[in-house]
């Protein structure tokens, strides 16, 4: 216990939080205009018909037209995290408006999403505001020092990010196939100068690229904390991600992990950014009373929330081995563990309405509820087949069926594999719940990924 209070009472300088502060916000406001002006909006959430839902959170759906409005608070509070103004209510409307965002339609799921709620959700606990702040501006009181442990915590969640990342790649399809990088830079590379029809061809350089995608992500957190290499740590970074986007259209997630390791190095180095990019600024800035250290309101509070956090975050990714069968097959506790590009999967499903009053059956035309992007990847995730069975239930029942049955004739081709059969063809769907229990009417892989 000493050695923990002993911890807590440590200060660093509160340059450290302040860079990430606007480094984040910047970032995030740019990826809210960008998303508005590709025209996502209008093709994601509002063009859709049907939406898919996350369990428990069915209640979140998009706003039709007021879409808009939700994306402009969303911009506009991480605009304002940014710049430090009012920055606790600010920081949490983003947490809400981007989290909302990224509940309204389970097909637009990626990793970054997902970092950007937990990370923006620690930044409410964290006195991001102490210094280079609007708010220490208005309140003329700006503080040299911040607790040691929120930067450390910003510092664990990537840390964690990383290495649980490393850890998925420790399977069967990614170190000893090389799958699914041998599928994508064979196809997906091929006309990318020099490289794409020499280099991207060669075997060794895809089973290089696997297992060197493994060791960095294993390695490169220790790698930035470790002051002797943080640089080299730090440039290997910026090359890891830059190849990446180069190679795989993946967004905006390389971007905020290279302006993210940024937090690894000193306050002193954030300091020099800072004042760079605060120097129009300058006399504004040095009319503002400094003083020593803050104290954070409610301090065992935060620290207590930020300790369930972590248990949470460390746990959670490890939550599959309570399900049989392969992982990546099922995807049963796959979504929310840092498993990043593991998979190459395809899949063509139909379902089959059995009207039992009538003694008739037909066949869905996916297209009239699903646009394409929601109808390739409904087709080889199961909650995704079971809430999409569920809904023709309750569409037909409206449109005058009484008595139904939902089946689905599903094929899905993993990682290079042949494609097969998926789920069971004589189960009726309308009777099975969604939830968390294990889905039994997948038709297992029989083969084991995860262990080597």
């Amino acid at each position: 216990m000493e050695i923990i209070r002993s911890y807590i009472s440590k200060k660093q300088e509160s340059t450290s939080l302040a860079f990430f502060r606007l480094s984040f916000g910047l970032l995030m406001t740019y990826s809210i205009i960008r998303f508005w002006l590709k025209g996502w909006i209008k093709e994601m959430y509002i063009d859709p018909s049907f939406h898919f839902t996350f369990y428990g959170f069915e209640w979140v759906k998009p706003l039709e037209e007021y879409t808009y409005l939700l994306f402009i608070i969303c911009g506009l509070s991480a605009f304002f995290v940014a710049i430090g103004f009012k920055y606790y209510l600010s920081i949490i409307t983003f947490f809400l408006s981007f989290t909302y965002i990224e509940l309204m339609d389970k097909t637009t799921y990626l990793n970054h999403y997902y970092f950007v709620s937990i990370l923006s959700f620690l930044l409410i606990f964290l006195p991001a505001n102490s210094s280079y702040s609007v708010d220490s501006y208005l309140s003329k009181k700006s503080f040299s020092h911040t607790p040691k442990w929120c930067v450390d915590s910003i510092k664990l969640l990537l840390f964690i990010v990383y290495f649980y990342a490393g850890l998925a790649k420790i399977n069967k399809d990614w170190l000893i196939e090389a799958q699914p990088l041998k599928i994508w830079l064979t196809t997906g590379s091929y006309d990318l100068p020099i490289i794409g029809s020499s280099l991207m061809q060669q075997e060794w350089f895809h089973y290089f690229m696997s297992w060197g995608g493994m060791f960095y992500d294993l390695l490169i957190p220790f790698i930035l904390l470790y002051h002797r290499t943080r640089i080299f740590g730090f440039l290997l970074v910026i090359f890891f991600h830059i190849f990446t986007v180069i190679l795989f259209p993946i967004g905006m997630f390389p971007y905020i992990m290279i302006i993210s390791s940024l937090i690894f190095f000193t306050s002193k180095t954030h300091k020099k950014i800072l004042e760079i990019v605060t120097k129009p600024f300058k006399k504004i800035i040095h009319n503002v009373r400094e003083i020593d250290a803050i104290n954070i309101k409610r301090e065992k509070f935060a620290i207590t929330i930020v300790i369930v956090f972590f248990i949470i975050q460390i746990l959670f990714p490890f939550r599959y081995a309570l399900y049989p069968g392969e992982l990546f097959w099922n995807e049963q506790g796959y979504r929310f563990s840092w498993r990043v590009m593991l998979m190459e999967k395809r899949g063509y499903t139909t379902f089959k309405i059995v009207d039992k009053e009538n003694e008739t059956s037909f066949y869905v035309m996916n297209d009239e509820f699903l646009t394409e992007f929601q109808e390739r990847q409904m087709s080889f995730q199961p909650d995704f087949i079971l809430e999409y069975a569920h809904f023709l239930g309750d569409h037909y029942k409206e449109k005058g069926y009484n008595d139904i049955e939902v089946y689905a004739e599903s094929y899905v081709a993993l990682n290079g594999r042949l494609s097969k059969k998926f789920i069971d063809p004589t189960v009726d769907l309308l009777k099975e719940d969604r939830g968390f229990k294990n889905k039994s009417w997948i038709i297992p892989l029989n083969e084991k990924i995860n262990k080597l």
